[in-house]
């Protein structure tokens, strides 16, 4: 999880997971240094409850009796099979960027430059190994400060270890909560919103909502494609434009406008 001179792009992760059929399970010692051992001390948390009690995983979990085998999921996570991460978060965003689907070298930017962030890992390159699992942001784990205590300083340091030239950071709240980026890199960050232009309105914009992950997804992979290596927000501007997109730039918020989802 090293600049390579791209953009490094923050997603949020999707609730939905693909779970791997084979491959070897989670290595700790295969993560960046600064996250082993919050993530061993989330595993330690959360897979036990769900092994020992179901019945109350479900409850901090929040998910319902129909999604009891999402219990099981965690209870296994030690020897789970893992897989790329881009393999193994699906939804609409994920569907959009469609990364597997990349040219072999856009494909290995993003495994580099694309990180989602994660209630259990804190931080995920897309090529990094992980398994299925279940965990949202909000979540209180017994035993545990809040998530947001447990990496803020973790993945601060990976940012910081990384020192990347730009970030686009395309995260929902409650991630953005999770880790905030350090104030040495802040000025480095460009935050995206989705739009949506009613030509019938007067040219009238509002904040996309439900679809605004698929407009994500597809500006991050149309990036991915570009030879470009924006090293600056207007640079980034220009690049997003080239894509064919309609955007702007207010300060450090990028706006993509899209007249139709």
């Amino acid at each position: 999880m090293r600049d390579n001179g791209d953009v490094l792009v923050l997603l949020p992760p999707s609730e939905t997971k693909r779970r791997p059929r084979s491959g070897p399970p989670l290595d700790l010692t295969d993560r960046p240094e600064p996250l082993r051992s919050p993530t061993a001390d989330v595993l330690a948390a959360l897979v036990p409850l769900c092994r020992d009690d179901p019945e109350r995983a479900r409850e901090v979990l929040g998910i319902s009796a129909a999604q009891a085998d999402l219990v099981a999921l965690d209870a296994e996570l030690p020897t789970a099979p893992a897989a790329p991460a881009r393999l193994v978060y699906t939804g609409v965003l994920f569907d959009a960027l469609a990364a597997q689907s990349l040219p072999r070298g856009a494909r290995r930017r993003a495994d580099a430059s694309v990180w989602v962030a994660s209630a259990l890992f804190g931080a995920v390159a897309l090529g990094e190994p992980i398994p299925a699992y279940r965990l949202s942001a909000g979540t209180a784990l017994p035993g545990l400060p809040p998530l947001a205590a447990l990496w803020r300083e973790p993945v601060g340091s990976l940012l910081q270890a990384a020192d990347p030239e730009l970030i686009l950071d395309l995260r929902s709240g409650p991630y953005t909560a999770l880790w905030p980026i350090p104030v040495g890199l802040r000025d480095r960050v460009v935050v995206g919103k989705v739009w949506q232009q009613d030509p019938a309105d007067g040219g009238a914009r509002t904040a996309v909502s439900h679809h605004n992950k698929a407009t994500k997804g597809r500006l991050v992979r149309s990036l991915l494609l570009s030879r470009r290596r924006p090293r600056s927000p207007r640079a980034l501007l220009d690049t997003v434009r080239a894509c064919g997109w309609s955007a702007y730039l207010d300060d450090a918020r990028l706006d993509i406008v899209v007249d139709h989802v």
